[in-house]
């Protein structure tokens, strides 16, 4: 964390000073508003801390609710969700806090005595590591509280709107903020009073019934639900002994249930097998009660007990698979004519069961590949045709997710002498570690991910793919860290020089490189306005590979040590060594001949070039930052 280049900070580095639009932020909603947020669900709330870090965009998020979430419905946090909350700054507090899933158990019936299950098999959660993050368990409440901290902390000061229910909207196509959107007060003492807002762009966050996607027309397809599940999150006594364990529990003939301990050392949740959905069933089945959800859990635990002692939440879902045909407000016959002005995000446009712990955590990613891209447009850093990309990359996203959470909802509801091998279950949960880890999303070629780039230069970051990040040694403090956990969600483009073999000042293509980014009108860094701090729009780092003692920061190129803030100090923390043992050009496949590669705001790799391709480089971002303010 770096403070103190505008001035002395004796209190909490975190709060932000206030700038822009959040210097005397109206408490009241306004009635203009550049961006309009629905919902304060995980895609809406990373959204929102997302969009607060541009100072000079109004964003207003309205919940229905009359206050925060008390009790969240997901819970499940993948190695990615953790990456990006590092990116957000909090990784550490609500890693602190959270249930570590490390190991998965699978519990089968007893071949010598079917009625009883025994422990069949155990299963490493990353045994490849792939993140060196763990993968967590903690309330969804908790995760929507830290973003609302980074929210309100950022120089907009963004607070959610509480007490607001979306009830419709229309794009009229007329001023500066063609989407007229109608509100009606939903908590409070003038409850039942409607408004209106109007905004430049709407993002629906508002869940599997969403009203924004009623309002644009999309429409959900696929597959109607036919099996359900009662969960629940409970405290009790019980003689089970990998109740503090993610287990996969399947019974004989009565069903199955997965077990995931939660945060805080004794609550858990179930997700218990109700069975198949009867024709003509009518929601029946959403009326099973707690009593019979329990009771349908230690038939399948036998010949263990659950003595259910509290109960902090239940519910009865029935797995559905669908999915809506475009996540924006362009129809098909319309695209490329003109951009969308209404997005939507999470359950609003795929819905399926909550057992590969994907729902928070996808949702999460889609709020955060739009909400940069809103900023850069809104500030006049890219054309709006950026926008477009939303749809296209997202939407194929959850089709994977689907076609995944179909395979494995449909596993685990299978009986077990419906397995060809008793392992089978073990073997898939082993075999995809990836897709649910959260590291399967790769962006194929747009305006944001290069169709030229020379992958074979950097073999350890796939194009298109999140950047796994590596260690290095940071030279002005000899202090070894990982470099991905530098990258804050601050909107900017990352640019990371890794060099060629010699030393840093001489001759050499990472010096040539160097004199072209701070120089060329072609670069990208020539884009950022005067009066900005050189690093405003690019963090543009230097990985030298040499050792940090052996490496001059004075000799370094000065475009790697940029001057900012109003006392004009110079940044030394952007050139790095290598750390000894743990050689990041070995690590990641890096060409000793040197490489660039360019990463993407929400930390996936967009292009990997030579060392000498500057026009190529300065091509790619041409297209990104054509753009006018909108």
């Amino acid at each position: 964390m770096q403070f103190h280049h505008h001035g002395y900070v004796s209190g909490d580095p975190r709060v932000k000073p206030a700038a822009g639009v959040g210097i005397d932020r109206p408490e009241e909603l306004p009635d203009e508003v550049d961006v309009l947020i629905v919902g304060s669900g995980p895609a809406g709330m990373l959204t929102a801390a997302q969009l607060s870090q541009f100072p000079d965009i109004t964003t207003r998020l309205v919940e229905r609710r009359g206050g925060r979430l008390e009790l969240g419905q997901a819970d499940g946090i993948q190695a990615r969700s953790v990456e990006t909350f590092q990116a957000f700054g909090f990784a550490e507090h609500i890693t602190a806090e959270a249930y570590w899933l490390t190991e998965m158990n699978f519990w089968r019936p007893d071949e010598k005595e079917p009625t009883r299950i025994v422990r069949g098999g155990r299963a490493v959660d990353d045994t490849t590591g792939i993140s060196e993050f763990p993968h967590l368990i903690v309330n969804q409440a908790r995760v929507l509280d830290y973003f609302a901290e980074v929210a309100k902390n950022s120089p907009t000061r963004l607070v959610p709107d509480f007490g607001w229910e979306f009830q419709g909207l229309e794009v009229t196509g007329e001023g500066d903020y063609p989407v007229k959107v109608t509100l009606v007060r939903s908590a409070g003492e003038d409850e039942g009073t409607e408004r209106f807002v109007h905004a430049k762009y709407v993002v629906g966050c508002d869940g599997a019934r969403s009203k924004v996607r009623s309002a644009i027309g999309c429409t959900m397809g696929g597959d109607q639900a036919n099996h359900a599940w009662g969960v629940m999150d409970v405290l009790a006594q019980t003689d089970f002994p990998d109740i503090r364990t993610k287990c996969a529990i399947q019974s004989h003939d009565g069903g199955s249930i997965l077990l995931i301990p939660r945060e805080g050392g004794y609550l858990f949740r179930m997700y218990v097998d109700l069975g198949e959905v009867p024709e003509g069933d009518r929601g029946a089945v959403r009326k099973t009660s707690i009593e019979q959800i329990i009771a349908k859990a230690n038939e399948i635990m036998r010949p263990y007990t659950v003595d259910v002692r509290s109960v902090a939440w239940h519910s009865v879902y029935e797995v559905g698979h669908r999915l809506t045909d475009r996540f924006d407000d362009v129809l098909a016959q319309d695209r490329g004519t003109r951009s969308p002005r209404v997005f939507i995000t999470g359950d609003a446009c795929h819905t399926h069961s909550a057992k590969a712990g994907q729902g928070m955590n996808v949702s999460m990613q889609d709020g955060f590949n739009l909400g940069w891209k809103l900023g850069h447009v809104l500030e006049g850093r890219s054309p709006a045709a950026l926008l477009d990309t939303y749809s296209t990359e997202r939407q194929v996203v959850a089709k994977n997710l689907i076609d995944f959470d179909k395979e494995w909802s449909t596993m685990m509801a299978k009986k077990p002498e419906e397995f060809a091998d008793p392992s089978e279950l073990e073997d898939f949960y082993v075999a995809t570690a990836e897709f649910p880890a959260g590291f399967m999303t790769q962006y194929t070629s747009s305006m944001l991910t290069a169709s030229h780039a020379r992958q074979e230069l950097a073999t350890g970051f796939p194009l298109g793919k999140r950047f796994k990040s590596a260690r290095v040694s940071r030279v002005c403090d000899t202090n070894p860290l990982h470099l991905g956990h530098l990258a804050t969600a601050d909107g900017r483009w990352r640019i990371y020089v890794f060099a060629d073999q010699a030393q840093p000042g001489a001759a050499s293509p990472t010096t040539d490189l160097a004199q072209w980014l701070a120089n060329a009108p072609e670069s990208p860094l020539a884009a950022t306005p005067e009066g900005l701090d050189a690093d405003a729009w690019f963090d543009a780092k230097v990985i030298y590979q040499q050792k940090h003692e052996d490496i001059d920061i004075n000799a370094v190129p000065d475009v790697f040590k940029p001057v900012v803030g109003p006392f004009r100090l110079t940044n030394l923390e952007k050139v790095f060594g290598i750390v000894e043992g743990d050689d990041i050009f070995d690590v990641r496949g890096l060409s000793r001949d040197g490489v660039v590669v360019v990463v993407r705001p929400d930390q996936y790799v967009a292009d990997i070039l030579p060392l000498t391709a500057t026009a190529e480089l300065g091509e790619f971002f041409a297209q990104i930052h054509s753009g006018a303010r909108v």
